[in-house]
């Protein structure tokens, strides 16, 4: 995370709320591996993820430490957009690092992992009628499920960088927001609203 703290994001409940609301992140462990997979976040101290079994890293997996990082809206500053000498190109994002230790779930665990990930996503779709495993073969499905391995990472530390340039005067954000809006409309929208 970004070591200015002018950038910091501290409100927990709306962290975890960005987490699950990207929901794809990149889990970091021992090795070094480097996952990328679906989360779903169980408020208040817990994610979930699964991986498939063949992943190198999953032996890596068991029992270890993890950082799962998620990255949200992030877009390229031109100096040029300040208005202001002797600035330099800078990148604003979004981000949340969840740390902590991983333990692999049973069975019936997992099962609950597939059916809350499909239904926290499935919502999204909408007015589609939502998917849900019933529409598989039970034995299809416990043929996938065999295939895959899932993880519940305890949240020992949970921390946020919402960099918007904050560290900025208000005219010269304002100048990178009208500068950035053609090219990127979200990181633009969450520019102004940390300027307020």
């Amino acid at each position: 995370m970004h070591p200015d703290r002018r950038f910091a994001w501290d409100d927990r409940d709306a962290m975890l709320a960005f987490v699950a609301d990207i929901s794809f992140c990149t889990i970091a462990v021992d090795g070094p591996f480097v996952i990328h997979a679906p989360v779903v976040v169980d408020a208040p101290g817990r994610l979930r993820f699964h991986v498939a079994r063949g992943n190198r890293a999953t032996k890596a997996l068991d029992r270890a430490r993890a950082v799962v990082s998620c990255l949200g809206p992030d877009a390229y500053i031109s100096p040029d957009w300040y208005g202001t000498p002797d600035q330099v190109p800078t990148w604003n994002y979004v981000g949340v690092e969840a740390e902590g230790s991983l333990r692999r779930m049973d069975e019936d665990e997992l099962t609950s992992l597939l059916d809350d990930l499909s239904a926290a996503h499935e919502t999204r779709l909408a007015p589609k009628p939502a998917w849900t495993r019933g529409k598989m073969t039970p034995a299809r499905f416990e043929g996938l499920l065999k295939a895959i391995v899932g993880y519940e990472l305890a949240i020992e530390d949970l921390r946020g960088t919402r960099k918007l340039g904050q560290n900025k005067r208000d005219e010269e954000r304002a100048g990178a927001v009208a500068g950035l809006t053609p090219f990127n409309r979200a990181v633009a929208d969450l520019m102004r609203e940390a300027g307020r």
